[in-house]
């Protein structure tokens, strides 16, 4: 039996995140367990008007790459691809891994390789939806492996997946126009503001965050559901960044789990790297192109319906009284001009935890977030 929540999910990204229309190219790409929602997608596009073009995707492909290609072949980008990018309205992505950890044991330095075959891609990507030519949305089909990272059962992921949505809800579009308008609010008060200083406390035997962000030159970007689904953040792209930051969760990245990552910023860029865990595969992302230490992103965590950890950054980098940065590409309409093969987002918690105080964002000086909460009534 299929879920009726599939349907749902797939009018909301169709109609309201996507906003699909008539004649529309719509690029559909999933793993094989996403069918029953591509499917779903598919006849929601028809009805829309669209033409719907369902493109697999396949873990095992990138191990054969990574096992049995030369180095030109792991970075090679394929001219087939970068047809797809120039050519589609909508791109839709269903992340559904059937082994999240597939590309785990591989060689840090040939992994980096197969992220340069994305750059031209994703360069392409980015600079048409800057220009607002293509337009794109994300999200998670739940499987096995993804409710077994987040320590849950299937039906408790599938829960989890489709409440962060508000999929539970009569109107789930008219939902998130309400995300929308409380976080524009904030998006109103941080444009325009100039440095903007996150901080952290000590703890677990580090010497906590203190990282400043110019955004002088940033636009903010209000998320409600268009792009990523769920959603919930408002990012900029930073300018100069200066500080260290140490992130609270793991930082998970091509089934990679680093624990206990701590970077150093001077002028923009990352001058040290270290991790309790995953160190080396740090440094090898880190060093992949020159855009990779430069910080692409910097963003707020708004959606307080997401509470818990779930090593998925999707939802991760939205949870409520936490920021994120990423390093490594930005997005040209939020004000960044850095490239990269990368781009990785790591998630820093600024809530109060048993032991350890939360923590505070300021802008010119104005403490606007304090223990994970925004200050102001009705944000």
């Amino acid at each position: 039996m299929i879920d009726p929540r599939l349907d749902k999910l797939a009018d909301v990204l169709v109609n309201y995140s996507a906003r699909v229309k008539s004649g529309d190219v719509v690029g559909i790409m999933a793993e094989a367990p996403a069918r029953p929602l591509v499917e779903a997608l598919a006849r929601a596009v028809i009805k829309a008007g669209g033409h719907p073009f369902p493109l697999p995707r396949n873990a095992t492909f990138a191990e054969a790459l990574l096992e049995h290609g030369t180095d030109e072949q792991i970075a090679f980008t394929h001219p087939l691809l970068m047809h797809y990018v120039n050519s589609v309205d909508v791109h839709l992505t269903m992340w559904a891994d059937e082994n999240t950890k597939a590309l785990s044991r591989f060689d840090s330095r040939k992994v980096s390789l197969l992220q340069q075959a994305r750059k031209p891609f994703m360069s392409t990507f980015m600079k048409r939806a800057a220009e607002g030519k293509l337009r794109w949305c994300g999200t998670q089909f739940p499987t096995q492996a993804s409710a077994q990272d987040a320590e849950m059962s299937l039906a408790q992921y599938e829960d989890f997946v489709f409440r962060a949505g508000l999929l539970h809800t009569d109107n789930p579009a008219l939902e998130w126009r309400k995300v929308h308008d409380r976080q524009e609010r904030v998006r109103e008060y941080l444009q325009g503001r100039k440095v903007f200083r996150f901080r952290a406390p000590a703890c677990d035997g580090h010497d906590g965050t203190d990282l400043k962000v110019d955004c002088s030159n940033s636009t903010w970007i209000n998320c409600s559901g268009h792009e990523n689904f769920p959603d919930g953040e408002v990012f900029a792209g930073p300018g100069a960044v200066d500080g260290f930051v140490n992130y609270t969760f793991p930082a998970v990245y091509q089934g990679r789990e680093v624990e206990g990552v701590r970077l150093v910023f001077r002028a923009g860029r990352v001058v040290e790297a270290s991790a309790r865990k995953g160190e080396d595969f740090l440094i090898k992302m880190l060093d992949q192109d020159a855009g990779a230490r430069t910080l692409g992103e910097i963003a707020i965590g708004t959606n307080y319906g997401i509470t818990q950890f779930s090593k998925n950054t999707l939802f991760d980098e939205k949870i409520g009284g936490t920021f994120h940065a990423a390093v490594g590409a930005g997005y040209p309409e939020s004000g960044s001009t850095n490239e990269s093969g990368l781009h990785w987002d790591m998630v820093c918690d600024l809530r109060p935890r048993p032991g350890v105080a939360g923590g505070t964002i300021e802008a010119d000086g104005e403490v606007f977030h304090r223990d994970g909460k925004f200050l102001v009534a009705g944000w």
